[in-house]
C-alpha cells in the first residue's frame, strides 16, 4: 500500500503517529506536521545538568586546621629547628602532632606555597652570580647550584647528584625559564660553565674575575645555617624541598615578593603565609 493510501484510510481516525524512513509525523485533524526535531528538544530539556564541583582545597582531607598546618611549615622553613623541635613548640601550645607528621606537612606544603606566590613574585635582575655548595644526603655529599641576582633574590635552586655539564645545563635552563636573560653572569672557574653558556647565553658576558662571585659565596652560609640542625637529610627529594623552601623564605624576607608588603621586616613572613594560606 502506498504512503498516500495509508494517509487517507488514518485521517478520519483522529491522531495517528506514522514512523518510515528515519522521520516521524503526526497526523490530526488532517494536517502532518514533523515532530522529530521537537522530540529532540524535548529530550535535551529532560536532561540534568552536570554540576561542576567546586575547586577542592589542598588541606582537604587533613586533620588538622589550615592555621596549624601552616604555622608548622612556617615555623621549620623560618628557623633553624628540627622536627622534633617543631613538635614540642606545638605540644606548648596544647596541640599533639607527632614529628613524622611535620614531615610530611612540609614536604606537602611547600611546592604549593611557593607555587602560589609565584605570580606575586618580582622580576630579578639583570646581573647573576652563580656558584655551587654542598649538602651531605643519605651519608654522602651532593651538589646545591644556586643563583642570585644583584638585589639579592634567589632565582633558583637545583641539587644534583653530580656536578657536571649536564646538571649545569638543567640549572640554566630551569633558571632562564623563570627570570628574563641576563647581561652579565658570574661564576667560578669551572669548565662547564664556559659551555653552557655560550650555548644558552651566547650574548650575555660571563664575568671570572677573583673575588666577584662573593655575593653567592656569603650567601651560601645562611643555607647551611639552616641545615646544620637538621643533621643531614636522608633523601635527594627532601633536600630539593628544603633548599627552594629556605630560598622562597629568603626571598619573602628581602622583600622580593608581592606579599606583606604593609607589614615590617619582622612580620612580612607572617602575614605573607596568611595570605598564601587562602590561596592554596
Amino acid at each position: 500500500m502506498s504512503s498516500g493510501s495509508l494517509l487517507d484510510v488514518m485521517r478520519p481516525c483522529g491522531r495517528f503517529v506514522v514512523a518510515g524512513a528515519g522521520f516521524e509525523a503526526a497526523v490530526q485533524d488532517g494536517t502532518v506536521a514533523l515532530v522529530e526535531d521537537s522530540f529532540r528538544q524535548a529530550g535535551l530539556m529532560r536532561r540534568r545538568r552536570r554540576r561542576v564541583p567546586p575547586p577542592q582545597s589542598g588541606f582537604a582531607g587533613f586533620r588538622f586546621p589550615r592555621e596549624v598546618i601552616v604555622l608548622a611549615v612556617r615555623w621549620y622553613l623560618r628557623y633553624g629547628l628540627s622536627y622534633r623541635d617543631v613538635e614540642e613548640l606545638l605540644a606548648e601550645r596544647g596541640i599533639t602532632v607527632d614529628h613524622v607528621t611535620v614531615f610530611r606537612w612540609v614536604q606537602r606544603f611547600t611546592p604549593l606555597l611557593i607555587d602560589a606566590a609565584r605570580p606575586c613574585r618580582h622580576a630579578p635582575g639583570d646581573r647573576w652570580f652563580v656558584d655551587e655548595t654542598y649538602v651531605k644526603v643519605a651519608g654522602r655529599w651532593r651538589y646545591v647550584y644556586r643563583a642570585i641576582d644583584q638585589f639579592g633574590q634567589v632565582i633558583d635552586v637545583l641539587v644534583s647528584e653530580k656536578r657536571d655539564l649536564a646538571a649545569t645545563r638543567r640549572f640554566f635552563t630551569r633558571a632562564l625559564g623563570q627570570a628574563p636573560r641576563p647581561t652579565d653572569v658570574t661564576t667560578d672557574r669551572a669548565q662547564a660553565y664556559p659551555r653552557v653558556l655560550d650555548e644558552l647565553l651566547p650574548a650575555a658576558c660571563h664575568v671570572l674575575e677573583k673575588y666577584a662571585n662573593n655575593p653567592i659565596e656569603s650567601d651560601h652560609g645562611r643555607l647551611k645555617s639552616r641545615l646544620r640542625p637538621m643533621r643531614g637529610l636522608k633523601q635527594l627529594r627532601c633536600a630539593r624541598v628544603i633548599t627552594t623552601g629556605h630560598a622562597f623564605i629568603q626571598n619573602i624576607r628581602r622583600g622580593h615578593y608581592e606579599l606583606g608588603v604593609e607589614e615590617g621586616a619582622n612580620l612580612r613572613v607572617l602575614a605573607a603565609f596568611d595570605e598564601l594560606t587562602l590561596a592554596i
